[in-house]
């Protein structure tokens, strides 16, 4: 079977979930946010681990996990308030960054090795994200820079970068210690509760009320990013995994085209070739 299109997919529905997430979430504010990104999930995957074979889970899995959990909760708070305040063509694409911050990270964590391809592939990255305010370079060759630094939601996706570039990495060793479909499934589900938990405890919100408050919301944004967990799983299945995820980033262009068009967002070209950029960059990486 071709992986290709189930890998599509997998963007399409990642693009699909920050949409519905902004859209219908965003009054509520980013912890709310934050809840209705969690809650619908849990029940759309929960069925699916009775149909995965359950590996054996050894010491090391178990603390992996409690590092992931509390470094993936802050992420899922610093991506919602990205969401919130700024416009999805300007933070979606400095997820791109994850891939770059996992050569460090890999290397330090894991041990792998650098390569001057996936050198290049960051080089990428970084233009284009100083192509995504290019037109501000008229004013300064340095003021696309600070164009992303006055944009709280760039800035703070790039702290979601960081922290996936960790937990991206962390996840990969809690592979090596479980299964790839078993751990897809579980690990979001276990997130999911535990975030719950979280912001339930320290910002008292309550799942029933956000629930009842944004049926709509929690519904499609959960029915997208089960969708896009399950065609994850499948295309990873069927092709090597760095191929896949490269597939997998061009929700970074699909994301700017939606900001463009249904948040009638601004300068829709020069923030598609730059998002284009950093795509290419992630391909290199990942072919490296």
């Amino acid at each position: 079977m071709n992986w290709l299109p189930i890998a599509l997919s997998t963007a399409i529905f990642a693009s699909l979930s920050d949409a519905f997430t902004k859209a219908y979430l965003r009054e509520g504010g980013t912890v709310q946010m934050a809840m209705g990104r969690v809650l619908a999930p849990i029940l759309f995957l929960a069925p699916l681990l009775l149909f995965i074979k359950w590996p054996h889970l050894d010491l090391v899995f178990w603390k992996t996990l409690a590092f992931l959990l509390p470094l993936e909760t802050s992420a899922l708070l610093l991506y919602m308030e990205a969401l919130r305040v700024s416009p999805l063509s300007l933070t979606i694409p400095f997820l791109a960054f994850t891939p770059a911050f996992m050569i460090v990270t890999g290397y330090l964590i894991l041990g792998e090795s650098l390569s001057m391809q996936g050198i290049l592939g960051v080089l990428l990255i970084v233009a284009g994200s100083y192509s995504l305010h290019l037109t501000r370079a008229k004013r300064g060759i340095l003021e696309p820079l600070l164009a992303i630094v006055r944009e709280k939601g760039s800035w703070l996706m790039l702290l979601v970068a960081i922290i996936y570039s960790i937990t991206s990495v962390l996840g990969k060793l809690a592979i090596e210690h479980s299964a790839p479909l078993f751990f897809a499934s579980f690990y979001f589900i276990v997130h999911g509760l535990f975030a719950t938990t979280i912001l339930s405890l320290f910002f008292k919100t309550r799942p029933l009320e956000v629930v009842k408050r944004y049926p709509r919301g929690v519904f499609m944004v959960g029915l997208a990013q089960s969708l896009m967990v399950m065609t994850h799983m499948w295309a990873i299945s069927l092709a090597p995994a760095a191929y896949m995820i490269a597939v997998k980033r061009l929700s970074v262009l699909f994301g700017v085209i939606i900001g463009c068009l249904f948040f009638k967002e601004k300068e829709m070209l020069v923030r598609l070739s730059g998002a284009s950029l950093m795509v290419m960059g992630v391909f290199l990486i990942a072919l490296s």
